[in-house]
């Protein structure tokens, strides 16, 4: 293949050689997507329909909540497809639409991570002012520049990904499409371009990551000053599923993508890939609602008056 013009589909990798265990792969990814639809679709019904929950940290809660169904089905049912069907193909356009949305979501759930941590530096370190700070409006235009951010990142990569020109055949080593497979497959000059843009974003999320370390430094040593052995277990367990959330989320990514070389092999890349794209939709419902009683409350009675 001479360049991107000749290519209409990418290979992507297969979970698995045998169809015994494609199947299984296939029924694993169904039952990990339909409980993380079930949680992230339950906290924001929640969340949308108890008035009382209607605070700036359920508000962040819930467009975490969106973030982490965005991203769930941007590429497991494609995986669960080919698993069922025994195929490996993806349009060209299905690509680059693949990599748009699953960068816009990762890059808004980043983002508002950051965000709510910034919710909890306030919560703690300046409660008096929390309504002033944390307003509504404030809370949306957070939110927003989050969601808009995520989107213009995703829109240039994708863009400068996509019109580099191809010559390495189209067959990808992953099971989905991501940015550093595709550019495997690239024989330009211009790599430097993308480079330059993946730097820039690098630069951005250090510095998202250098605000919430800052924050929780100054939130511990708020803590620490609290009298009261109840008081200070109180305010860190308002911090505890943020955290919880925040290290599942860098730590799974971060050793997928910049793990050693000699670590480097396709199962466990396969495995670390399912780690950091499936894992986390499941589990962030699960984190936020084990430590918050008010979540708790809201969703049995959203349930109970359900059945």
């Amino acid at each position: 293949m001479s360049n991107s013009s000749s290519i209409s589909h990418f290979l992507l990798l297969a979970l698995a050689d045998t169809r015994q265990l494609q199947l299984l792969h296939f029924c694993l990814l169904l039952g990990i997507s339909l409980a993380a639809l079930l949680a992230n679709g339950l906290i924001i019904s929640t969340v949308a329909c108890s008035h009382h929950l209607h605070t700036p940290m359920f508000f962040f809660l819930l467009n975490l909540a969106l973030s982490d169904l965005g991203s769930i089905c941007t590429t497991v049912p494609k995986a669960m497809h080919n698993s069922l069907w025994d195929t490996r193909n993806i349009s060209y356009k299905g690509c680059a639409t693949q990599v748009f949305l699953l960068i816009f979501f990762m890059g808004a759930e980043y983002f508002l991570l950051t965000v709510m941590c910034y919710d909890r530096y306030v919560s703690i370190r300046k409660p008096l002012h929390y309504e002033t700070l944390l307003g509504s409006r404030a809370c949306a235009h957070m939110a927003a520049t989050a969601w808009a951010s995520a989107f213009l990142n995703a829109l240039l990569q994708t863009v400068n990904t996509f019109s580099l020109p191809l010559c390495h055949g189209n067959a990808l080593g992953q099971f989905f499409c991501e940015i550093p497979a595709i550019l495997k497959l690239s024989c330009s000059h211009s790599k430097l371009r993308e480079f330059g843009l993946l730097v820039f974003s690098i630069c951005v999320a250090f510095g998202c990551f250098v605000f919430m370390v800052f924050s929780y430094v100054q939130i511990f040593r708020a803590v620490l000053r609290i009298p009261s052995e109840q008081g200070r277990h109180k305010a860190f367990s308002t911090c505890l599923p943020h955290l919880a959330v925040l290290s599942l989320f860098l730590t799974t990514g971060t050793f997928a993508h910049l793990k050693p070389p000699s670590m480097s092999s396709p199962s466990l890349d396969l495995a670390l890939s399912v780690l950091y794209l499936v894992v986390p939709p499941a589990l962030n419902p699960l984190i936020y609602s084990l430590r918050n009683q008010d979540l708790k409350a809201a969703v049995r009675t959203i349930m109970t008056g359900c059945f």
